[in-house]
């Protein structure tokens, strides 16, 4: 049977076969679940590796009149990653779109499902189910750390309140020191990053590429831990092996 006609078999309706995606982790997902559905994606769409599908500009300035016409049933974007002005273009050019909210684990999980089962048709995907049992048979940290957390360089920004990344790392014992910052992504001055309570530096490779060569310099008094961006901030299939990988680079922070 093909996966489009168990897909109107499953929910009674004729399911997308023509889906966009405008972010990164929701590609990845749907490429691990179903390839064939997939009818263009983003320039910033980089897994897996050699993904053969139209390019329809950034997460920030997508080409509406270039996806309308790839004729998608279905758009799937982010209320973060995406700007509201974009969705309502798309949506007065008579597309569906699905727009997700991520800030929390928990929440990357309903939305996946949202995604998957409910927006494209499909069966809950086997890597979803050990995405999650990998998060929640990680042991309870014996220890807490705070930490910096850069996104940006040039000015300065870091991950601030209600963000997925720094529930992510709460989950590994390691506490955002900005965590009830006012905003989601302050600006904070340099000085004032090395200054207070904190036992690490944590440089993601995105979206700012920090490296041993930029950005632990920044923080001479920190061990600095640098991680895989797409383990800490994509939902989607790397959240199986994310916990082993964060763990590991946290574990070798110096």
């Amino acid at each position: 049977m093909v996966p489009g006609a168990y897909r109107e078999r499953m929910t009674g309706q004729r399911s997308p076969r023509r889906v966009v995606s405008l972010v990164p982790s929701l590609t990845e997902a749907v490429a691990a679940s179903a390839p064939e559905l997939l009818a263009g994606v983003t320039d910033w769409c980089s897994h897996p590796a050699g993904l053969d599908v139209p390019r329809i500009g950034g997460t920030k300035n997508p080409d509406v009149g270039r996806i309308a016409a790839l004729a998608p049933e279905l758009v799937i974007a982010n209320e973060e990653e995406n700007r509201p002005q974009d969705l309502d273009a798309l949506r007065a050019a008579g597309l569906s779109v699905l727009v997700t909210e991520v800030r929390t684990l928990d929440q990357a999980w309903r939305e996946l499902a949202r995604v998957l089962v409910t927006g494209c048709g499909l069966p809950r995907p086997e890597w979803l189910d050990a995405a999650e049992a990998a998060w929640r048979e990680l042991p309870v940290p014996a220890t807490e750390r705070t930490a910096v957390v850069p996104v940006w360089r040039r000015p300065w920004m870091v991950l601030g309140r209600d963000t997925f990344a720094g529930d992510v790392l709460s989950r590994l014992g390691v506490r955002n020191r900005y965590a009830d910052h006012t905003e989601r992504y302050p600006r904070i001055p340099l000085d004032e990053l090395n200054a207070g309570a904190a036992d690490l530096v944590v440089l993601p490779d995105e979206p700012y590429r920090f490296s041993a060569e930029d950005g632990p310099e920044a923080f001479p008094g920190l061990p600095a831990a640098l991680v895989s961006g797409r383990s800490l901030t994509w939902y989607g299939p790397s959240l199986v092996t994310a916990p082993a990988v964060l763990a590991q680079a946290l574990a070798g922070a110096r």
